[in-house]
C-alpha cells in the first residue's frame, strides 16, 4: 500500500527558510514521479516542483525557480523540498504525490497523480 507522510512546515517570516520531507513507503521512490503540489485557501491545487522517475529530471513552476529545491534520497525513500526566501504568497497546504508515469513528470497534471500525503501547513507571515 503507497504511503507518504509529509512534516517539516510551520510557521516561518518572509525571507525565512524551511524543509519540507515526505516519507515514502509501499513503493520505491525511483520508479515514480513525485512532486509537491501546494493549495493555498480559496485557490486550486498547484503543481510547484518534480521529479521524474528513473534518471530524476526535475521541474519547477516559474514562480519558485530560484528559491526552491527538490530532491529525493533514494536509500530513505524520502522527498525533500529545501524553501529558502519564502514570501507570503508561498503559504499554502503543501502536499506530496506520486504516481507511475512513463514519461517525464512536467506532462502530467494534478489529477494525474493519484497517491497523496495529508498535507502540511505552510504560513509565510510577519
Amino acid at each position: 500500500q503507497v504511503q507518504l507522510v509529509e512534516s517539516g512546515g510551520g510557521l516561518v517570516q518572509p525571507g525565512g527558510s524551511l524543509t519540507l520531507s515526505c516519507a515514502a513507503s509501499g513503493f520505491t521512490l525511483g520508479g515514480y514521479a513525485i512532486g509537491w503540489f501546494r493549495q493555498a485557501p480559496g485557490k486550486e491545487r498547484e503543481r510547484g516542483s518534480c521529479i521524474s522517475s528513473g534518471y530524476g529530471s526535475t521541474y519547477y513552476i516559474d514562480s519558485v525557480k530560484g528559491r526552491f529545491t527538490i530532491s529525493r534520497d533514494n536509500a530513505k525513500n524520502t522527498l525533500y523540498l529545501q524553501m529558502n526566501s519564502l514570501k507570503p504568497e508561498d503559504t499554502a497546504v503543501y502536499y506530496c504525490a506520486a504516481e507511475r508515469l512513463a514519461l517525464s513528470c512536467w506532462l502530467y497534471g494534478v489529477h494525474e497523480f493519484g497517491n497523496w500525503g495529508q498535507g502540511t501547513q505552510v504560513t509565510v507571515s510577519s
